[in-house]
Order: structure tokens, then C-alpha cells, then sequence
């Protein structure tokens, strides 16, 4: 088996569309025979990965390769698994058929009945081969290696999992039949007409019923008339058919038109942004083997949280995942199965994108991920790869697609002169520098730019890769999100990105979820592979919610008097939405106009919408809420009345903190500035690359291990005063704290707090807080004020006022590597409940505080790799946060911007705080 050579497989028939025939086709996916490395026969299905199914390990890696850069070598360990399988075929693939894999990974040779017919390259890429059968007795047999010439294509920061993942097909290619169509079905916004610009194989029928068209094509242009245009807000399909006398392909035609008008991004003539996510094919158990029912589930959750476009990082998707899109209305960035990123370790040296022994494979890739899928209405881009540095042969694969297929545009972000490409694209950039961008064109070029700048600054904007949501965050969604709406240039982006790649390993019957390391690997890139807005199972994480805010079709805002209200559809007026007011007495239906797409509408508040808080709703037909805004009026919250000084037996005589209250056993408060980091927190933000991560910075300023000193204790104006300086070991700054007691029935007190810092603090604060601990374990919160998830101050969007209960399994986000989550804020009262009783807290006056509940310590958290290897010890940890810092990007990105930052600052809370042992 070569494995050492440039370029593409050989063997196979020329690339094609997917056509849904009426040919036979039979499925040869089920359990076939399976060895490794010339080991014993035993048995595997298909599709799978081997590693996954008991052969060998998976392994992890971002950027680096899993071997030596010794292009196009492959390395000596390099485990080689033969498959096999017996079968029968029917009379009607005995004149003329193929063999079809829609993928293996990552090189494979194909024999059937012992004649070789080919070999695959482009792991993600489909390969079509003659098969000449006979009625019985057909012996497939496919040697795979993991590695091959092609792995140096592949590093596309996900799994290395060999195998043959994808459907296998047996394909009728009957005489006379048709190998290959090609239909853009084009739509001319001013006319409002439509376009079947139409290839096929061999002369053939076109009927369209719906629009009256039945008429022979070869090479044709066919005007349909009007047509309702296809969106991803309104995605129309007009059934269609393509025949000759022994074949009819069946299509679903979506009339539209992509283009660049004054570097602003439009379809069907208006201006579009994508408010996307990048989506890695990955289940738990499968690795890439994803269900068309999973991928279904998949695009409806997306579509719930108002997500409209995909960009399929970095290869294409099962080709069924494209008629999903067509059906459900996202638009599609479609990548070709290429990323030479490892290169990035050696300068580029050797980087195949501009060794011209390559081009054919380069080449080769490309026109399959066209022609596969080059009948879908929702791609709307095709994408050369990811991350592949620059060269020749990216250029030949931009030309070839340009010359193909000229409806679509074309993407590739690695070259930032952006010569051969429709959009200027970019992934993480900052804040500033999007704003930039956005502004570009505003002004006239400089005198002596050249034409490649010209063209660059002549081009939409787009992050392809944007807001890295690993573990608790991402933070700054809003600020990158006015920015896209501010500025016509810039069309919006892609987070990174969909979904957690973490895999399912069961041990001693427990479920855990793994990374990168936990599979013996001695190169990986550790839990970098969990960074998903949705973890491996479809969980939804708070930064999916808070993205869903801000990607909302209907925004609302509610004032004193009115309800504005902005349609940021695309192609759609408001007419199909109901829009709903409530307060805690009331309830009614706005009458709305249908405000058009980018219009922005005022009503005004209903009378009957008094009180202390008004929500207004945008629902959609199906109950789905498009957007909602809210009103607050809160009044302060009054002051008890203290009765007595509160009983010094109530407090531990050495430190003076609170140990029992109503009879339930108490240890605090006590002031804390740390977290236990986030993933975020452990990357330096790449806005200030010269300094160490907050993390590292924390620990070197020992925030994590603070010590507090009694100072005094004494009676002032009716009340116990306690000072504590609270400071880290071997440091002269620190933060005095003094705490005012008030007895207000036997079961609860008044506590008025001062935080002062001390000295000149080195470091920002990750929080601001009086953390307590309370026997039992958590069994619940219930709270007023922001929910029903976690927020944080760059990350507290999706989330609204009310009055809310979170179970125990609810207080914290079970990300793959424990951290901070779970801050519930905005609340102004809640009830802490374990299973020894309850502490209630009460914020007087207009304050607000964010309330955290825990069955682990923040030292625990922080230490513990993996969060199934969390193990409560049977407390229950509360913390009371004055002010919190952000959780910022920094993982891959931007870090905290300043404005969610927490210098060391003065703070003053006013708590009522009440109990009760069960």
C-alpha cells in the first residue's frame, strides 16, 4: 500500500453531484469482518471508527501533527486495518454499477473480487469506483491506513479517528441513464423571476409543476417565471425532476442569487448577516458517525437559538446534512477536507499549499466538495480549507471554482491579502479591529494602495471564527454583535464553535466524558477539544443562551411609556408574529404593525402594563419566542428594624465569623476575591499577549489563598462591629473588611458590609464576594431576580427577571473540565436549601448581588481535571458576590474587555440574612 506520495487517490470515476435516482442502490453498511495489523478476523461495523470500537486509541490534537513533519512521509507507527465483506447483487446493478464510500479515514486501497480498483485520498471526500459483480459472492475488501500522504491535509483540530465512518453504497448506473446534473436555480430580485441555468450528462427531461415548466434540457438556460426566493428565513423549495427513459433525478430547487454589492453581502438583493457557528461532525460514542436523525436535532436546536448560518469546519458534512439545510433555511459556508496547520510549527517550511507536486491532490479535493453538493440552494459559499498558510495551489482551487461555478462566492481566511477570494475574512479579531474593518470603507483608500488592496478593501467582512466558547463563556457577544449591526460591510460570523468533541468512555458502569490525554496519547492539546456552545451530548451551555439573545430576529426594548421594536430579519416583515405583554396582575396582545425587514417600530405601553415588571415577547407561530425585552421598577427593599445586638455565642470567639443562626450550623461570611479558573482564565487574551494568563497572575498575586486576621470586635451604635483584613501570604496588600451586626428576630440579622482595599493591588479581582458554608448538601435555590441560568457580566444576556427555582443537578454547568459557573445575578432575594435547611438572604436597599451555590469548594473545583472526578463532601458552598469580573475569550481571543474588568475597588452591601435547621 503506497502511502508516500503528493497526490489524489487514483482509480475512481470523476466526481458528481449527489442525485437522489431512481436507480437501485443498496446499502452495504452493517457488521463486516475486521482485522488490525494482520491480527486475528474478528467483526466491526461499518460505519464506525476502529479506535472507538476497541482497536487501538483515539487521539487528540489541535495544531500539532501526531508525527514528524516529513512530508509526504508517514510514520513507521501506523496501524493498518482490513475490512471485508460478502455480498450479493441483484439483477439490477449487474449492467453498470459503483461503489460508492462517502468516507474513510485517512487513505484506503478498494479490491472487489481480488481486482484492485483504486485507491481513496481526502478522508471526508466521496469516491465513486466501477464495480463489475456478479449475482453472488461479491468479496469487498478495503485496506485503511491511519496515516498516509493525505494526514498532512488533515490537521483540522479534532479526533485522529481511522476507519470507514461514512455510508457505503452499491449504485445502478443504468445505460442511458444520468451521471451527473448540475442545476443553478437563479432569482432576479427587480424582476422577481427565476432562472434554471441546467447541465446533465445526457439529454433529459426538466419539469418543475408548481411553476408549469416540462421541457427537454442538455445545456440549457430555463426561464421559470416568478418565484418565491429561497432564505434561510423563508427557505421555499420547488420540487423537480430530471429524466430520461430508465432514470429520474429528483431536486429540490431554491431560487436565489449571492452577491457583493458596495462590499456589503446581499441575497435576492438585500443585505444578509450570518449569525452562525462553526460545527465539527461528532457524537460521544460515534466520533464522526452522526445520524441524519442526530443531525436533524442538531440544525432544529440551532434554529431555536436563532442561529442561521453553518460553516462546516473543516470538510464537508454527510451529504445528507445539506438537504437539512435546504429544508430548514441556514446558509452554508461549505469547506473543502483541507488544513495543513501543523506546518505553522516549522514556519511553513514544506507547507504543500505552495509545493506544486500537490496540486493535483489540492485540485482533486476542491472538485469533489464542489460537485458533491453543488445542487444545494443553502450553500451560498464554498470554502478552499482552514488554516493551510498561503500558496499556488489554493490560487488554481479558487480559479477552478470560479470558473465552475460562478453563483456562489468563494472564502478562504488564511491569506489576509484576500487576492483570490469574495469576502475578507479573519478569525478572534479584536473588537477594535472589527470596528475598524467596519469603517474601511468609509473612507477613501490611501494614494498609493495597490490593486490587491483595492479589491481587499472592496469586500464583506466576515469572522469565521469568532467568540471561542470554551468552558464558561464566551464573553464580549454583545460588543462584537453591535459592531456587525453598526456597519453595513460586516456580514457577521461563525462562533467556535457548535459542539463539545468530548468521547464517552464507561468505567465500572459510570459514563465519563474525556479529552485530549486521556487516552495515553504522548502529543495532544489537552480538553482544547471541549469548546463547544452545546456539549458533546446536545446540553445547552449558558453562552449558547446568551448568543441567542443577541443572534434574536425581534428585538425589544421597553421603556416608561413605549415598546420599541426592531425586525432584524433579513427578507421577512413581522407580520407572522404575535406579540405578548405580562406583568404578575396582566396580560395582553400588542397590536403591531409588520414592520419590514431592518425597520424598527414604537408602541405604546398598554395601561394595564403597570407594576414592577412588565415583559414583552415576540412568538412566533409555533410558540418558538423570537425576542424579548422587559421593564423594571423594583423599589427598594426597606430596612428592618434591628430589636437587639445580636449573641457573641453566635460567632466563633477567635475570628468572630458567624458559626450557627435559627439553629442552622454556619462558617462564614468570609471575603473572597478568586474563582476557580475557567478555561478562559487559564490563556492569556490575545489583546495582551505580553502578560501571563489571569490564572497564573491570581496564584502569583495568592488571591487563591487569601488570610484574614480579626482586627477588632466591638459594639458601635447598637450594632457588633467586626473589622477583618483579609490579605495573601507574603504580600502587603489586602482588602479590610468590616461587618455590622444586627439582631432582627431570634432567626435573623442585619449585616451591613464595607470592603476597603488596602495597599497597591498588582492584580485585577476575579470577584468581589463573602463566601459562606452551610451544612448539608445543596438540594436547591430559589431566587428573585435574573434567570432561569447562570450569568456573568459579559455574559448575561438570555437571561430575564423573575422569580426562579434551580434543582441541585442545576447550580453548576457541568463543563468537561470543572471551573467557575453557576452565579445566578441580578438577585435581590434567595433561598439556599440543603438538606440540613435553609438560609435566606435578602439585599436591602437597590443593590443587587449575584448569588453562587455549590456542593464544592472553589479549591476543589480548581484542582479537579475532569468533572465526573468531583466528589462533594457533603456541604454546601454559598457565595454572595458584590462585583464579578468577566470571563472574556481568552482561550482563543480576545480576554476580558475593560469594561467587565474588576480592579481593586470599595463596596458596600446592606443583607438581611434569615435561617432555619430543618
Amino acid at each position: 500500500m503506497e502511502l508516500a506520495r503528493t497526490g489524489p487517490g487514483e482509480g475512481s470515476t470523476p466526481p458528481r453531484a449527489r442525485l437522489n435516482s431512481s436507480a437501485p442502490r443498496q446499502s452495504l453498511n452493517g457488521t463486516w469482518e475486521f482485522r488490525l495489523d494482520q491480527g486475528e478476523w474478528t467483526t466491526i461495523p461499518v460505519p464506525s471508527h476502529w479506535v472507538l470500537e476497541g482497536h487501538g486509541k483515539p487521539a487528540y490534537t489541535n495544531v500539532r501533527y501526531p508525527f514528524a513533519i516529513d512530508p509526504p512521509h508517514p510514520p513507521d507507527e501506523n496501524p493498518i486495518g482490513d475490512y471485508r465483506l460478502t455480498f450479493d447483487a441483484a439483477d439490477a446493478f449487474l449492467d453498470g454499477a459503483v461503489l460508492r464510500f462517502d468516507g474513510i479515514e485517512s487513505a484506503a486501497e478498494i479490491r472487489l473480487n481480488g481486482q484492485l480498483l483504486g485507491t481513496t485520498r481526502g478522508s471526508r471526500l466521496t469516491h465513486e469506483f466501477a464495480a463489475d459483480l456478479r449475482a453472488t459472492g461479491n468479496v469487498l475488501e478495503v485496506r485503511v491506513a491511519q496515516f498516509s500522504d493525505a494526514s498532512y491535509l488533515e490537521d483540522q483540530d479534532m479526533w485522529w479517528l481511522p476507519g470507514i465512518f461514512r455510508d457505503v453504497d452499491l449504485v445502478a448506473t443504468p445505460a442511458g441513464g444520468l451521471r451527473d446534473v448540475f442545476a443553478v436555480a437563479d432569482f432576479d430580485p427587480g424582476a422577481r423571476t427565476g432562472t434554471v441555468t441546467i447541465r446533465t450528462s445526457a439529454p433529459a427531461r426538466l419539469r418543475i409543476p408548481e411553476l408549469g415548466v416540462d421541457r427537454d434540457v442538455h445545456d440549457s438556460v430555463v426561464p421559470v417565471g416568478t418565484v418565491d426566493p429561497w432564505s434561510a428565513e423563508t427557505p421555499r423549495l420547488y420540487a423537480a425532476t430530471v429524466s430520461t427513459d430508465v432514470e429520474e433525478i429528483s431536486l429540490r430547487l431554491g431560487f436565489r442569487r449571492v452577491e457583493v454589492r458596495d462590499s456589503v453581502l446581499t441575497l435576492n438583493g438585500n443585505p444578509i448577516q450570518f449569525r452562525g457557528v462553526n460545527r465539527h461532525e461528532h457524537h460521544p460514542e460515534r466520533g464522526r458517525v452522526v445520524s441524519l436523525a442526530d443531525a436533524r436535532a442538531e440544525l432544529e436546536l440551532m434554529k431555536r437559538h436563532h442561529v442561521n448560518a453553518v460553516r462546516t469546519s473543516h470538510y464537508p458534512p454527510a451529504p445528507g446534512f445539506l438537504d437539512l439545510t435546504d429544508e430548514l433555511g441556514f446558509y452554508v459556508i461549505l469547506e473543502c477536507d483541507l488544513e495543513t496547520h501543523g506546518f505553522v510549527e516549522v514556519g511553513w517550511r514544506g507547507n504543500p499549499s505552495d509545493d506544486p507536486a500537490w496540486q493535483g491532490a489540492y485540485l482533486d479535493r476542491m472538485q469533489r466538495t464542489v460537485h458533491r453538493d453543488k445542487n444545494h440552494a443553502s450553500v451560498v459559499i464554498w470554502s478552499l480549507g482552514n488554516e493551510s498558510g498561503t500558496g499556488t495551489n489554493l490560487e488554481a482551487m479558487a480559479a477552478w471554482t470560479r470558473a465552475f461555478d460562478p453563483s456562489r462566492l468563494i472564502h478562504y481566511e488564511h491569506d489576509w491579502a484576500s487576492t483570490y477570494v469574495d469576502l475578507y475574512s479573519r478569525m478572534y479579531a479584536s473588537h477594535e479591529e472589527v470596528k475598524q474593518i467596519g469603517e474601511e470603507v468609509l473612507t477613501p483608500p490611501p494614494f498609493d494602495a495597490t490593486p490587491a488592496e483595492l479589491h481587499r478593501r472592496a469586500l464583506p467582512f466576515i469572522q469565521c471564527e469568532y467568540a471561542h466558547a470554551m468552558g464558561n463563556g464566551p464573553g464580549g457577544l454583545e460588543e462584537y454583535q453591535d459592531l456587525f449591526d453598526r456597519y453595513p460591510r460586516l456580514a457577521g460570523g461563525f462562533i467556535w464553535e457548535w459542539v463539545e468533541h468530548g468521547l464517552a468512555v464507561t468505567t465500572d458502569g459510570r459514563r465519563e466524558i474525556r479529552y485530549g490525554g486521556d487516552f495515553g496519547e504522548d502529543v495532544h492539546d489537552g480538553n482544547f477539544v471541549t469548546d463547544g456552545l452545546v456539549s458533546a451530548d446536545r446540553e445547552v451551555r449558558p453562552g449558547l443562551t446568551a448568543l441567542a439573545h443577541w443572534y434574536a430576529p425581534v428585538r425589544i426594548e421597553v421603556t416608561g411609556s413605549t415598546i420599541r421594536i426592531r425586525n432584524r430579519y433579513d427578507h421577512r416583515d413581522l407580520g407572522h408574529v404575535t406579540f405578548r405583554w405580562r406583568t404578575e396582575s396582566a396580560d395582553g396582545v400588542l397590536d403591531v404593525p409588520p414592520a419590514a425587514p431592518g425597520r424598527t417600530v414604537e408602541v405604546p405601553l398598554p395601561p394595564r402594563a403597570s407594576g414592577p415588571l412588565v415583559t414583552v415577547e415576540a412568538v412566533a407561530d409555533d410558540e418558538h419566542v423570537l425576542g424579548s425585552g422587559q421593564l423594571t421598577r423594583f423599589a427598594p427593599t426597606a430596612r428592618p428594624a434591628p430589636t437587639t445586638l445580636p449573641d457573641r455565642a453566635a460567632f466563633d470567639p477567635a475570628s468572630m465569623r458567624l458559626r450557627t443562626l435559627g439553629g442552622l450550623a454556619l462558617d462564614g461570611p468570609m471575603v473572597s476575591l478568586w474563582r476557580a479558573p475557567t478555561d478562559n482564565d487559564r490563556y492569556p487574551g490575545w489583546d495582551e499577549p505580553d502578560l501571563p494568563p489571569y490564572a497564573e497572575r491570581w496564584t502569583e498575586a495568592g488571591i487563591d489563598r487569601l488570610r484574614t486576621r480579626l482586627v477588632s470586635a466591638d459594639e458601635v451604635d447598637g450594632a457588633l462591629r467586626t473589622v477583618h483584613r483579609s490579605a495573601p501570604p507574603g504580600r502587603d496588600f489586602a482588602v479590610d473588611s468590616e461587618f455590622r451586626w444586627h439582631q432582627v428576630s431570634p432567626d435573623a440579622l442585619l449585616l451591613d458590609v464595607v470592603v476597603t482595599p488596602r495597599g497597591p493591588w498588582p492584580v485585577e479581582w476575579a470577584r468581589l464576594g463573602l463566601d459562606l458554608v452551610v451544612p448539608g448538601a445543596p438540594a436547591g435555590l430559589d431566587w428573585s431576580g435574573l434567570g432561569p441560568g447562570p450569568a456573568y457580566p459579559d455574559l448575561a444576556a438570555g437571561v430575564r427577571y423573575g422569580s426562579w427555582h434551580a434543582e441541585a443537578a442545576e447550580l453548576s454547568t457541568p463543563y468537561v473540565r470543572p471551573q467557575e459557573s453557576g452565579a445566578r445575578r441580578g438577585v435581590r432575594s434567595a433561598v439556599v436549601t440543603t438538606s440540613a435547611g435553609q438560609l435566606r438572604v435578602t439585599v436591602v436597599g437597590e443593590d443587587e448581588i449575584a448569588v453562587t451555590v455549590s456542593p464544592w469548594s472553589r479549591a476543589l473545583i480548581a484542582s479537579t481535571l475532569h468533572h465526573h472526578e468531583l466528589v462533594a463532601d457533603g456541604r454546601t458552598y454559598v457565595s454572595l458576590d458584590l462585583a464579578q469580573s468577566g470571563v472574556g475569550t481568552a482561550a482563543c481571543g480576545p480576554g476580558v474587555l475593560q469594561r467587565y474588568r474588576l480592579p481593586a475597588r470599595l463596596a458596600r452591601v446592606s443583607l438581611l440574612l434569615e435561617a432555619s435547621a430543618v
